[in-house]
């Protein structure tokens, strides 16, 4: 028997905390899809940013771009019951002993097809402690002349019924802006009241008050980490929030399966990184699973999708 002969070390390549990179690009955009999260880490148009992403050699901070799925927000001690049965998922916010958006966030998702204007990513959730389900999830990015597209289905490929719900959390770039002299439009009439926990507690008109963003106008000195619901949609069915800074105006759009939306400006306040708000399109409220709130229940074989997207306003 010949001795095997030694084998040379490959050459290390560097890897990014986020995976594969994919990026696409549509006449002045241009966007980045990772692979840990199939999340989106930045859009551009002719240059300026849309979103406030994050560097390649950088790991995801604050949720940017994620996809929050199973479930978005929190789940109140990591506990539900579904179909009778007790479930205790892993608590990941520790200091305020939730579960928090969800199981596929940090999970490597797969190149299902790349093109010059899109890409899609596909992951298989299976069961783990706290979940029992399989869902086979697939997002398509997609650039066209109004900016970004993203498309989201979640199908249910297991034995039995199983829960869903789905955010995302990107964030809107606001440049140099202060975050009080930025305008917002929110086209919602109910905004949620909050315990100490970040978990719902009560709803309340917004008529005229603090939360009343249906006229734009400057955030001055509102601090956001709030759900709305009862949404205004333009006539093609479609809610739009726009964000505006001095130099620059985003609006982020949900088609009608996205009754909740969310919108968080701590970031922008304390100036953290690439600056921005963020619009978070939701099929549900933080701990739906528990409530019931819009909770999406998944037949074996059946599919939900949702569109939402991001375009200069």
């Amino acid at each position: 028997m010949s001795a095997l002969s030694p084998v040379s070390p490959a050459e290390p390549v560097p890897a990014h905390p986020t995976g594969e990179q994919w990026t696409i690009g549509h006449g002045p955009f241009e966007a980045t899809v990772v692979e840990v999260g199939g999340g989106l880490r930045t859009l551009t148009r002719d240059g300026v940013d849309l979103v406030a992403g994050y560097a390649a050699d950088e790991a995801c901070a604050s949720g940017r771009g994620q996809q929050l799925m199973p479930w978005p927000n929190r789940i109140r001690d990591g506990r539900y019951t579904f179909d009778g049965t007790e479930h205790q998922l892993s608590v990941t916010e520790v200091p305020r002993s939730n579960a928090s958006h969800g199981l596929v966030r940090w999970a490597l998702w797969e190149l299902v097809e790349l093109e010059d204007d899109r890409v899609t990513v596909g992951y298989r959730l299976h069961p783990q402690p706290g979940w029992d389900h399989f869902l086979d999830l697939r997002t398509t990015y997609l650039l066209d002349d109004s900016g970004l597209v993203v498309t989201t289905a979640a199908r249910n490929v297991g034995p039995s019924a199983a829960p869903f719900g789905y955010g995302a959390h990107p964030y809107l770039a606001i440049g140099d802006t202060q975050l009080t002299d930025v305008r917002l439009r929110i086209p919602a009439e109910t905004w949620v009241e909050v315990d100490e926990r970040l978990l719902p507690a009560a709803t309340h008109p917004v008529d005229g008050g603090d939360y009343d963003f249906r006229s734009a106008h400057a955030v001055d000195g509102a601090r956001l980490d709030t759900a709305y619901t009862d949404v205004l949609r333009d006539e093609d069915g479609m809610w739009r929030c726009t964000v505006s800074a001095a130099d620059r105006a985003t609006t982020l759009w949900a088609d009608e399966s996205f009754p909740w939306l969310q919108v968080f400006t701590a970031i922008a306040e304390d100036r953290k990184g690439e600056v921005g708000i963020a619009v978070e399109p939701m099929s549900c409220p933080a701990d739906a699973f528990n409530s019931g709130d819009a909770l999406v229940v998944l037949a074996p074989g059946e599919e939900w999708s949702g569109v939402w997207g991001i375009s200069p306003a």
